[in-house]
């Protein structure tokens, strides 16, 4: 059986929300664009990555889901901004989950994934992230 957090990453296109704080969200596009997905990055940390977007309203029209790894901005904020432009179903990344992520994932309208890191569900092979699933697995945490 699937879980909810294996199905998330059937959508085609992503906006990856980064300040750098979370070294994760980096190997989770790279996953993502060895997967064939369709990524746009949003870099909002002090020196951005150039070819990031600097600013979540640079997202094209279109993109169906968000994972969000900020600790530097309040996620919510990023969240509203993301709902308004259509997009349905967030992952907040493992720890960067605020009141205001949990108060916005208690509507129906969107999909929220929080307490979890992405690359345990996207990652593969033997990592540290692989040696986690694992783990996560035997407790009954996956």
């Amino acid at each position: 059986m699937v879980t909810e957090q294996e199905a998330f990453w059937n959508s085609s296109s992503f906006a990856v929300v980064t300040d750098r704080s979370k070294p994760a969200m980096k190997w989770t596009v790279n996953e993502l664009k060895k997967r064939g997905k369709d990524v746009h990055v949003i870099d909002l940390s002090r020196h951005p990555d150039p070819e990031a977007f600097k600013d979540v309203s640079e997202i094209p029209d279109g993109v169906e889901t968000a994972i969000i790894g900020v600790t530097r901005t309040e996620p919510a904020d990023i969240m509203r901004f993301l709902k308004e432009r259509g997009i349905k179903r967030f992952w907040i990344h493992w720890r960067t989950d605020t009141p205001g992520t949990k108060e916005m994932c208690k509507g129906s309208e969107i999909q929220c994934i929080t307490g979890k890191c992405p690359m345990m569900y996207l990652g593969s092979g033997l990592s540290i992230h692989g040696l986690h699933r694992g783990i996560a697995k035997l407790v009954g945490k996956y």
